[in-house]
């Protein structure tokens, strides 16, 4: 879309207040005559890179990480090329800011920092005019929705309309690093209550002060959205975020064949953990399918990495049994096995025969947890998705390091302080073997006088790639196909890849490349299955075309 023609219709104050348009100090001398900005603006033209320079030291002029969210969100609010431009610019530094970790503190934080409406608040006492609320979305071409119902945010709980910090800052990166255009995106909250009480409690809250809508009438009300949305924008990609685990497969298994969906928290995680765990594997120089692997957490996003996991080593040749015998899966209520009847059907998959572990220490209510585990099992892998901090000991650690030459232990949980493990004892505790990666950004760690960069399982790496991808594609269904192939596709941007001593996970400055390859690596396999319409064209035009969808934060001419 070239959004600068419809700037034509617009004048003066008008056009400044339009972030999309909006181009500051920058607008030429013949764009101020044009538009009637001449007085309105101070009389110097600057170029895009001066204006960055002098965002930059105003960012870095903000006393802490939250003043620094809301400096950047509010940058968003006036001049979104800007707002990019200054993102990626400084990739490293302000990612953790306007996304995890920091967003966290957005979310917990969104009716007292609240300036500007941004996307859409479908609450439940609207329920009968969903379609009329789509309506009033900001723009009426768009390709990439998020939507949460702000139940589970990140690892801080029940945020309310609070949650729709997460929509915002995931099309945030949906534009940055798959260079879908920011007009085109919409993050949405579905506003169905929340259970909690200090925020109901807060006087400012900005939300509907109820408890949440659950049962039946919570699934008629995201029946109504989404049947709303099929409606309203029949062609757009509909992310699911931060649903409770309750909800979360229940929702995405219902209507992955009705439209173009997916739940980036069980498939972006999954996708992101593959990848970095094959790059992880090829280091060690054994099969994917040769791994032992023992998982705390047994969720959504827990149950949907084994899932990936077990679906490539069945690629490497293993029957589903045979894979499936390879995890070890721990939740809060213990090892998983066949005579505990509290399973949903997808753990059941991953339950132990109890035959094989009847003779196994039990704790006093008759749990078999993490460590006898990891006392009993040759584990080679290491994963944490279970928001219980410092769960990976050391005495666990150095169990699993006694026995393996190149533990790969990831811990997964965010944000940071629910981290199993932090890096820099996973390192010591296993003489700097470890091969770590962690959910949430954690600084260099230092072991014996040098410092390790710490890789970050952050789903960025894929989902931004995807919504590219299957934009470009015209893809109809996201599959797991195409997720498993973004996954190989990031496994294979791995600097392991050439030097088993390099990180696993590429660097962040060089996300928008890679993610080209990510998402021709989605479109293909869109093509391949038949998820994407005959005529799409062939892998060349495909590229191009991919090339030439996404959008770069520069400012166009009249």
């Amino acid at each position: 879309m070239k959004p600068y023609k419809e700037r034509r219709h617009l004048h003066g104050p008008e056009l400044l207040n339009r972030p999309e348009f909006n181009k500051g100090t920058a607008f030429t001398n013949e764009e101020r005559e044009a538009y009637g900005l001449h007085g309105l603006l101070p009389p110097q033209v600057e170029t895009l890179d001066e204006q960055v320079v002098r965002a930059y030291k105003a960012y870095q002029r903000k006393n802490d990480d939250l003043e620094r969210h809301i400096y950047l969100r509010s940058m968003q609010d006036t001049n979104g090329v800007l707002f990019y431009r200054l993102l990626l610019d400084h990739i490293e530094e302000m990612m953790p800011i306007v996304y995890t970790p920091v967003v966290a503190q957005g979310c917990q934080q969104f009716s007292h920092i609240y300036r500007r409406p941004r996307g859409l608040f479908v609450s439940y006492p609207l329920r009968d005019s969903i379609p009329d609320l789509l309506r009033n979305r900001p723009r009426d071409e768009v390709d990439v929705i998020v939507v949460t119902d702000g139940e589970r945010v990140l690892g801080i709980g029940d945020q309310g309309v609070g949650g729709m910090g997460i929509p915002i800052g995931k099309l945030s990166l949906y534009s940055l690093i798959g260079g879908i255009h920011p007009t085109r995106t919409l993050p949405i909250i579905l506003d169905v209550g929340t259970n909690n009480k200090q925020i109901i409690a807060d006087p400012q809250y900005l939300g509907w002060k109820h408890e949440r809508v659950t049962g039946q009438e919570y699934f008629d009300f995201v029946d109504r959205f989404v049947e709303a949305v099929k409606q309203e924008m029949p062609g757009a990609l509909l992310q699911w975020e931060d649903f409770a685990t309750r909800n979360a497969r229940p929702i995405l298994m219902k209507y992955r064949d009705q439209l173009l969906t997916f739940n980036d928290d069980i498939q972006g995680t999954a996708a992101v953990a593959l990848g970095a765990l094959l790059a992880a594997v090829h280091v060690t120089s054994r099969k994917l399918s040769e791994q032992q692997v023992v998982m705390l957490g047994a969720g959504s996003a827990g149950i949907g990495v084994a899932d990936y996991l077990r679906a490539e080593m069945v690629e490497e040749g293993l029957s589903e049994k045979e894979a499936a015998a390879r995890f070890w899966i721990v939740d809060k209520d213990g090892l998983l096995h066949n005579r505990r009847t509290d399973l949903s059907a997808e753990q059941t998959v991953y339950a132990r025969e109890w035959e094989e572990i009847a003779g196994w220490k039990t704790a006093e209510d008759g749990t078999i947890g993490l460590s006898e585990v990891m006392d009993r099992v040759p584990a080679t892998m290491l994963i944490g998705l279970s928001t219980i901090a410092r769960a990976f000991t050391e005495a666990i650690v150095k169990k699993m390091a006694s026995r393996v030459e190149r533990p790969i232990i990831f811990p997964l949980s965010n944000p940071n302080e629910h981290a199993e493990a932090r890096p820099e004892e996973l390192l010591e505790w296993t003489n700097g073997a470890a091969l770590v990666a962690t959910g949430s950004p954690f600084p260099p760690a230092e072991y014996r006088g040098r410092k390790v960069r710490i890789d970050q399982c952050n789903n960025v790496y894929v989902f931004p790639a995807v919504g590219l991808g299957v934009t470009a594609a015209r893809a109809t269904r996201v599959t797991d196909g195409m997720m498993l192939a973004a996954a190989r596709a990031l496994g294979a941007a791995s600097p392991a890849w050439r030097n088993p001593g390099n990180s696993l996970l590429p660097a962040l400055t060089e996300l928008r490349e890679v993610a080209i390859e990510i998402a021709f690596a989605v479109a293909c396999e869109a093509m391949r299955e038949g998820a994407a319409p005959q005529g799409t064209g062939d892998e060349k035009e495909l590229r191009e075309r991919i090339l030439s969808t996404r959008w770069t934060p520069e400012y166009g001419h009249v």
